[in-house]
C-alpha cells in the first residue's frame, strides 16, 4: 500500500509563498546540494505526483521549459504520473497527467494499490483537504532560515487540532531544517 507524503518548503513564520501567488524567492535560502539530492530521491521513490490546480499550473509552466541543468529532477517531473485536483480543469496536455474533481476518491484508490509512494508537492489547500479526509500519512517540511513578513500560510487556521509524530529532523548545512512527521490518526 502506497503512502501519501506531503512535501513543502516554508519560512520560519510558516509561509509557503510570499504576498503574491508563486512568490517563492525564499526557496533560494533553502536550496543547495542537499535539497537537490533530496529532490532526486523523491523522483526515485515516487509513483505518483499530486498537485492542486494552482500548483499544477506553476509546475507545468516551469518543468516543461526548465533548463537542461535541471537534468534528473526535470526528467522525473515530466515523466512520472501526475494527478491534479481541479473543479475547473477537465484535461491536461502535460505528460502523464490526469485531472480529477474527486481527488479524495482518486487518492484513496491509488493508496490501496501496491507500489511506490504518492507525493503531494505544494498545494496548501489540497493538503488541508487531504488531511481532513484522513488521507495523508506523512508530512515533510523544509523550514528555510528566513522570514518574509507576509504570505500564505502552509497550514490554515481551523477548529480541529491535529497531532503529528516526529520521524526525523535533519539540519542542512545552509541552516534549513527538514522536519519529517507521521500523521497521527484521530481517536
Amino acid at each position: 500500500m502506497a503512502k501519501v507524503i506531503v512535501w513543502n518548503l516554508m519560512t520560519l513564520e510558516g509561509f509557503f509563498e510570499g504576498r503574491e501567488k508563486w512568490d517563492l524567492g525564499f526557496h533560494e535560502d533553502a536550496w543547495g546540494e542537499e535539497l537537490s539530492d533530496l529532490s532526486k530521491e523523491f523522483g526515485r521513490k515516487a509513483g505518483l505526483l499530486v498537485f492542486g490546480r494552482v500548483t499544477y499550473e506553476g509546475m507545468k509552466a516551469y518543468w516543461t521549459t526548465a533548463a537542461e541543468e535541471e537534468g534528473e529532477i526535470k526528467a522525473f517531473m515530466n515523466a512520472l504520473p501526475k494527478l491534479v485536483a481541479s473543479r475547473s480543469l477537465t484535461a491536461s496536455d502535460w505528460n502523464n497527467t490526469t485531472v480529477t474533481a474527486d481527488i479524495a476518491g482518486e487518492i484513496a484508490r491509488h493508496k490501496a494499490l501496491p507500489g511506490k509512494d504518492i507525493y503531494v508537492f505544494g498545494s496548501a489547500e489540497l493538503t488541508e483537504s487531504l488531511l481532513a479526509a484522513g488521507l495523508v500519512d506523512e508530512i515533510m517540511i523544509a523550514v528555510a532560515p528566513v522570514t518574509i513578513g507576509q504570505g500564505t500560510p502552509l497550514f490554515k487556521p481551523g477548529e480541529e487540532k491535529r497531532r503529528f509524530a516526529l520521524i526525523a529532523a535533519r539540519p542542512l548545512a545552509n541552516g534549513t531544517v527538514i522536519l519529517h512527521y507521521g500523521v497521527k490518526r484521530a481517536g
